[in-house]
């Protein structure tokens, strides 16, 4: 009998669970390449992508804007230090502050970072005035990263288990409930820190007006709102940031995951006020504003901010939540709901989902789950409608399954 031959795509699973930390559970495939939406394992299946990285790769795989802007500045300079000035990070820093409310950016490498910004900014800003206000108030379900002050402010408790004591002057109240933020607050209040809508939760979406009612709360008691648009934001929604469809503006916002379009790169972006609050040598970062990392980030900004490009955006978007609606009533016995806002959304179902992904696999489709029962769809902002309903189509294939299997 023929020895049995390992797969590539086998081969390389096995070498990584050799030498990997096992703080991550990858599905049994290794992502070789990619085209648009859809990615290629080592075995040479192809897959439609509705993880994007989790929200990372906004312009897709192998977006030629993108590739060229990297090749170029690879060969001029890859890394200079912010001891001085380099033109890619200016240029990007430009582009932020015209495309938002932000007149100031500082670069870092990750959506945890730049809420760690934010968590230093609103502190030192006060610290500075002398009001001895350093408390930071979050929301359960949130996720902000898993930095200790982003963790601390992460209203789960199942990403903070084991790693007591947290940074102390933190408290969570539930998200959507105005009414337990304002009786949270108190004289020593710094900051709100929230997400337009939870991604990480499960895509929670916020009450009507929301968001509109922190802003006010916020004003009113002196302290700072602090928006976490690592997820939600450069586009994912439709707008280029979400704060736009809430009708606020936020003191900070954090961004990362797309802004790069798969580099790693993060953002604070804030004031000229608020912003000399951290003046030289108070905060930094060794790789932030990465001449690699920025100029991906120019090509990303100059894409997705295109009036059209956002347009086209939304109206996938509408198809997505529109197909999900459609999903909810053929399969209700086994979904709840159908929630979300431009290429962003969950569906959430009343069974088990942990063999789920692996079972979209097989079907030829890249699909995440959070939350315990959701189904997160973020897929990359470039996807065109053709390739989403073919993702759709085989999600329905999954419910039928997942039906047939709750009924045996």
């Amino acid at each position: 009998m023929a020895a049995e031959t390992t797969s590539p795509n086998d081969s390389w699973v096995q070498r990584g669970q050799k030498v990997l930390l096992g703080n991550y559970r990858p599905m049994p495939i290794t992502l070789v390449s990619g085209e648009g939406a859809r990615v290629v394992d080592a075995d040479g299946t192809s897959y439609v992508d509705f993880v994007s990285g989790i929200a990372v790769t906004s312009l897709g795989h192998n977006h030629p804007q993108l590739i060229a802007a990297i090749r170029a500045q690879a060969g001029k300079i890859l890394h200079t230090a912010n001891v001085v000035w380099n033109e890619p990070a200016i240029g990007l820093a430009e582009k932020l502050v015209a495309k938002s409310f932000a007149e100031r950016v500082f670069f870092c490498n990750s959506g945890a970072e730049a809420v760690e910004a934010m968590l230093k900014l609103a502190r030192k800003v006060f610290f500075d005035r002398g009001e001895g206000r350093f408390e930071i108030i979050s929301f359960d379900k949130s996720f902000h990263g898993r930095t200790m002050g982003a963790l601390t402010a992460t209203g789960q408790e199942k990403y903070r288990l084991g790693f007591e004591p947290l940074l102390p002057g933190v408290k969570t109240v539930p998200y959507g409930d105005i009414q337990a933020l304002e009786q949270a607050m108190t004289e020593r209040t710094a900051a709100v820190l929230l997400e337009p809508i939870q991604g990480e939760a499960g895509v929670r979406m916020p009450p009507p007006g929301f968001l509109k009612a922190v802003r006010e709360l916020t004003q009113r008691h002196g302290c700072l709102m602090l928006l976490d648009e690592v997820q939600t934001g450069v586009g994912r929604c439709g707008t280029m940031w979400a704060y736009e469809q809430e009708g606020v503006i936020p003191d900070a916002m954090s961004v990362a995951k797309g802004i790069g379009g798969g580099v790693p790169l993060g953002a604070m972006l804030t004031t000229t006020a608020l912003g000399a609050a951290l003046p030289f040598g108070s905060h930094g970062s060794t790789f932030g504003g990465n001449p690699l990392a920025c100029a991906a980030g120019c090509v990303v900004v100059d894409v997705v901010s295109d009036p059209a490009f956002l347009a086209k955006v939304k109206g996938l978007g509408e198809h997505l939540l529109s197909r999900l609606h459609q999903l909810t009533r053929a399969h209700r016995k086994i979904v709840v709901e159908a929630r979300g806002r431009g290429l962003l959304c969950g569906l959430e179902l009343n069974v088990d989902l942990a063999k789920l992904p692996k079972q979209a696999l097989a079907k030829g489709l890249l699909l995440n789950t959070i939350a315990g029962k959701i189904i997160r769809f973020a897929p990359p902002l470039t996807i065109d409608q053709a390739t989403l309903d073919q993702g759709l189509d085989l999600v329905d294939q999954l419910l039928m399954d997942l039906s047939s299997e709750t009924r045996a």
